[in-house]
């Protein structure tokens, strides 16, 4: 039986499994697919797993709790979850040339709280965490948690700042990180929208943080992370990275010397969807002096680890091993380029005025629209992006003034420059035929917007059409 036969087999064997008990989640199930096969995913956060991903998930794994790490289980019976666990660890350090692999952690946000944790508990005395041991973190109220940063020695972070390009959990300030730290933001040159390292210097001798964050969500550019250990190692603090976006181009050994944060950081931390293709979640790379700390992620973070996730990392890592997810990661970054220079050649705006990596980050404003608004104008027309902050954005972070595009995902189903070109065409088509709608008070709103039918319809159908031709997973067939 060719390796079609057998997805098709799978899937459609297990759908009607599905279906038996709830049909309506079978229903779900298809339905999805039928989306993502006829529409131009754009979101860079996402991509499109193997098969073989896709069904190492759905397995007896799921049955088992495995707390603890491997050979030091909470419960018994673990030693074929021990197996799977050794070879996502393996297969990790491999990758990417890590002294040491955690790969419990259930999500990005997991893995960035197992790393900072892990940092306290190397660089304190641990009586100081005994408050925690009263609380949980959902209990703690401000002054809580002012008295257990004081407790830590009044801990502080250096993290790139949300409309710079960084992430929630780089301290925001109504995320638990934002919670856990006295923080403090970098941001970008006003100008150039590049990170100043310059500026990030003085900020980093004039606040001292116990951690600086380098990574980034929405940051289009590459980052020099010797650099940014020169300025960890100047002022004492641990330098971690959350790869969690590019972790693919470091797999495929696109991003390397100075843009490599693993010969860098002490600690980095990434989700394995994204760029690196395989199952949601995530995972901690770091130096060998932080191993024990990290591996204490169960019970300081995590509870039970997804045994059927982890199994899925290691097919997935093994994937990233490849010759051939080397020219995927490489792939993914000409298509940014390309996708870049069509937007710019028809008039659109990027911020950076361009990208080197797999994201282009549009400001929306020079169609006279929000984010929120060309988002929903674009799904309508069934190119699926997400709204993102821009540099200092007058919108904020709801409304937003930019939308950020990805190619990991149209590079999977194999769309090359040439279709980045018409992806650019159709988009700004879009944008220009559409005009933010008028309140009851006569103000443009920031939500409601006017796209003529006629022109989502055909941009739809002209979208389903470029993608048609790069079927989405070929080799399942569920008609």
């Amino acid at each position: 039986m060719r390796v079609s036969e057998l997805e098709t087999t799978a899937f459609r064997s297990a759908l009607e499994v599905i279906g038996a008990v709830e049909p309506r989640v079978a229903d779900a199930i298809r339905a999805e697919l039928a989306d993502q096969r006829a529409s131009l995913k754009l979101i860079a956060s996402e991509n499109y797993a193997s098969p073989a991903v896709l069904l190492a998930m759905g397995n007896w794994f799921s049955d088992k709790y495995a707390e603890g790490t491997i050979g030091r289980r909470f419960y018994a019976g673990c030693q074929n979850v021990d197996t799977v666990e050794a070879l996502a660890a393996e297969h990790a350090r491999t990758l990417f040339g890590a002294p040491h692999a955690y790969v419990q952690p259930h999500s990005g946000i997991d893995a960035n709280l197992v790393a900072f944790w892990a940092v306290l508990m190397q660089r304190v005395e641990h009586p100081a965490l005994e408050l925690l041991d009263r609380r949980t973190v959902n209990d703690l109220d401000d002054e809580q948690w002012a008295r257990l940063r004081a407790d830590l020695g009044n801990q502080r972070m250096l993290g790139m700042s949300l409309d710079a390009g960084g992430h929630l959990t780089h301290g925001f300030r109504h995320n638990i990180s934002g919670k856990m730290f006295d923080q403090r933001s970098y941001g970008t040159d006003p100008a150039t929208g590049l990170i100043d390292y310059g500026a990030l210097r003085e900020q980093a001798r004039d606040f001292r943080p116990l951690i600086i964050i380098g990574g980034y969500s929405a940051y289009p550019r590459l980052v020099n992370f010797a650099i940014m250990r020169e300025i960890a190692d100047e002022v004492g603090a641990t330098l971690m990275v959350d790869m969690a976006h590019f972790a693919g181009l470091v797999a495929g050994k696109v991003l390397t010397g100075d843009f490599d944060p693993i010969p860098f950081a002490q600690v980095t931390t990434t989700t394995t969807h994204k760029s690196l293709r395989g199952p949601r979640g995530g995972m901690v790379l770091c130096d060998a002096d932080l191993a024990e700390f990290v591996d204490k992620g169960c019970p300081a973070v995590l509870g039970g680890p997804l045994a059927h996730i982890i199994g899925a990392k290691a097919v997935a890592l093994a994937e990233a091993a490849t010759p051939e997810f080397r020219d995927y990661a490489g792939r993914i970054v000409e298509n940014a380029k390309a996708l870049a220079d069509g937007l710019l050649r028809r008039g659109a705006t990027l911020v950076t005025g361009g990208t080197d990596n797999h994201l282009v980050l549009l400001d929306v404003s020079s169609f006279g629209l929000t984010g929120r608004q060309a988002e929903s104008a674009l799904l309508q027309s069934e190119i699926v992006t997400n709204r993102n902050s821009i540099p200092h954005d007058p919108n904020g972070a709801w409304y937003t003034s930019g939308i950020r595009i990805g190619t990991p995902a149209l590079t999977t189903r194999g769309l090359g420059p040439a279709e980045m070109d018409v992806i650019a065409d159709l988009m700004v088509t879009v944008l220009t035929e559409t005009s933010p709608a008028t309140t009851s008070k006569g103000v443009p709103s920031k939500v409601s917007y006017e796209l003529p039918d006629k022109v989502a319809e055909r941009v739809a159908r002209q979208a389903t059409e470029l993608v048609s031709g790069f079927p989405l997973y070929p080799g399942v067939d569920l008609s």
